[in-house]
């Protein structure tokens, strides 16, 4: 079973039903990946999605905190001290942003084969984990 992590974005495209397509693709990946059991995401990308859902969607407080109830069955990680100086490593070595790093060193450390995103280069591959953006 290959793992696969969600970025920020494609939950926002999952709850905005004015996303047009990009909604309808979002939905189809994350129906997916639960269905399977593969999808993987981090606190960082559950803290950015509550503070885009409340701001952005227009979602109450309990709203966007139903949605990060029900992502507690997915894979989740929890970026630890060491995460952070790997990540800084990453944004050094490869010019990414530090947010992007920060995702990026969570995709590698839960052994993710994809990181479903259209924040880098679809196929732009670092080690192990491959890049995929779901609207291209």
């Amino acid at each position: 079973m290959s793992v696969e992590f969600v970025d920020t974005n494609l939950l926002v495209y999952a709850h905005d039903g004015g996303a047009g397509a990009k909604h309808a693709q979002a939905v189809a990946l994350l129906a997916r990946l639960f269905e399977e059991g593969t999808g993987a995401l981090s606190i960082q990308v559950l803290a950015e999605f509550y503070a885009a859902a409340t701001r952005k969607l227009g979602m109450t407080s309990a709203e966007a905190e139903a949605v990060i109830r029900d992502l507690g069955g997915w894979i989740i990680h929890r970026p630890a001290h060491a995460d952070l100086l790997k990540a800084a490593q990453l944004a050094r070595r490869h010019r990414l942003g530090w947010w992007d790093a920060l995702i990026l060193t969570s995709a590698i450390e839960l052994g993710c084969a994809v990181l479903w995103t259209e924040d880098f280069s679809d196929g732009r591959r670092f080690g192990p984990v491959t890049v995929r953006n779901p609207f291209r």
